[in-house]
């Protein structure tokens, strides 16, 4: 039986992929390196350090200078989200909280950003979760399980009682990894391994998206 809901953030209940990409962008301009909305796709779900990784295609930094890229793609990141607010929930993000809530599941948000608490408190989401698992709380990055297993833990509940909600392929892995069912949201060729697919949080509501989980059971 699924007691608790836990979603990612960036994909599922807000969009700051365009924030990720400028500010990737400005990095990568300054820099002279190739880069585009295409490569931007590749690293959805995944960590800054490994993002950066994906963007140099390669080509080696000394650790000191790694570090100094990575960190001013953040500083670039934290200027834009200055301007987040809640106009950028996406489409029955926080509906579907409620509903979870009146329900008696558990919500919990888990995203791989070190800076997931200043979003979700400017897009006024915590009143609605029980729990908010970030970057900082875990060693490892999706694919691995980490994020959502610290997740479950804070909840006090069994990884085969939680079901994750994901937008990109890194997430899926995690989810299945920790042992979890997971929603994908999004193409099917981007979430296509999650065991139900839908367009967003205003497709189904959670009692229709229970019910098509349990028969896919």
């Amino acid at each position: 039986m699924i007691r608790a809901f836990i979603f990612d953030l960036d994909g599922v209940l807000t969009d700051t992929s365009e924030f990720h990409y400028l500010a990737w962008k400005r990095l990568a301009d300054e820099e002279g390196i190739p880069f585009s909305r295409e490569d931007n796709e590749a690293l959805r779900g995944v960590s800054r350090h490994e993002s950066l990784r994906l963007l140099l295609k390669g080509r080696t930094l000394p650790p000191e200078q790694f570090e100094e890229w990575a960190e001013r793609k953040n500083r670039y990141y934290l200027e834009l989200i200055n301007q987040i607010s809640p106009r950028n929930l996406l489409p029955g993000a926080v509906e579907f909280l409620q509903a979870l809530q009146k329900a008696g599941l558990k919500r919990a948000i888990a995203s791989s950003s070190k800076n997931a608490r200043l979003v979700v408190e400017r897009l006024n989401l915590l009143p609605w979760v029980d729990v908010l698992v970030d970057g900082t709380m875990v060693d490892r990055s999706k694919p691995a399980p980490d994020l959502f297993l610290k997740a479950a833990e804070l909840l006090g509940e069994h990884p085969e009682a939680c079901v994750v909600v994901e937008d990109a392929e890194a997430g899926i892995e995690a989810a299945r990894a920790a042992g979890m069912r997971v929603i994908g949201i999004g193409p099917y060729e981007r979430v296509g391994k999650a065991d139900l697919v839908i367009s967003g949080l205003n497709a189904l509501g959670p009692e229709e998206i229970l019910r098509r989980l349990e028969r896919n059971a």
